[in-house]
């Protein structure tokens, strides 16, 4: 039987709506009476999982879930051993580089050397300010990151943005954008290459739903 690994949170109504439509029904995850991490689609094709969404992509490498969707700044932040297979074009953001807006910073090559910046994107951080020669400290931080330059522990943050709205209500603007990032649909390489599941066809009608939508833009 097919798994499918589904990230808690955002992205979570989302998902749950694109497999509807290729005939998986997960929206018992929905239920907020409802306590299960695992249930079974009710024409019994396949498994969910419901997991944190930094974990979607070790069920589906360590092949506890032959599929998974979870967001592109995972998969960049992380690195797994996983294939991606289709943009879902939903989840829209960006990483951005952020100071206070009352600092001289306009450009993140306007940040001092041997600043800091916290971020809890450490390996996209750290690899962005490598690329641009600059030396600067990362700050693991994985709670409000915001409160980094606003309490003067780091000049600038690294991390997601979709509204703006966050940053513009704590004094902060963005002065750089890293990448931008979207849910994508990623499968167990080895799975796929064997077609587990019948996860070829899945994967297909999961394009052509993509591509259907799309077009009626």
């Amino acid at each position: 039987m097919l798994t499918v690994a589904l990230p808690k949170g955002e992205l979570l109504k989302n998902s749950i709506r694109l497999l509807q439509s290729v005939g998986l029904d997960f929206s018992a995850f929905l239920d907020a009476t409802n306590r299960q991490l695992q249930i079974t689609d009710a024409s019994g094709q396949a498994k969910g999982l419901l997991v944190r969404g930094q974990d979607v992509p070790v069920y589906v490498e360590y092949g506890q879930a032959q599929l998974g969707i979870i967001g592109y700044d995972v998969l960049r932040e992380k690195q797994p051993q996983v294939a991606q297979l289709v943009d879902l074009h939903f989840g829209g953001c960006r990483m951005s580089v952020a100071v206070k807006a009352a600092s001289t910073y306009k450009s993140p090559l306007d940040l001092p050397p041997n600043g800091r910046v916290a971020s809890k994107y450490v390996n996209c951080a750290r690899e962005y300010f490598q690329n641009l020669d600059l030396q600067v400290e990362i700050v693991p931080l994985y709670g409000s990151v915001e409160l980094g330059p606003i309490t003067g522990m780091s000049e600038a943050i690294v991390d997601l943005v979709s509204t703006g709205r966050t940053l513009q209500e704590n004094g902060l603007v963005e002065i750089d954008v890293l990448y931008h990032s979207t849910a994508r649909l990623i499968a167990h390489p080895l799975s796929y290459r064997l077609n587990t599941g019948n996860l070829h066809r899945l994967v297909e009608d999961v394009r052509s739903h993509i591509l259907s939508s799309a077009g009626n833009r």
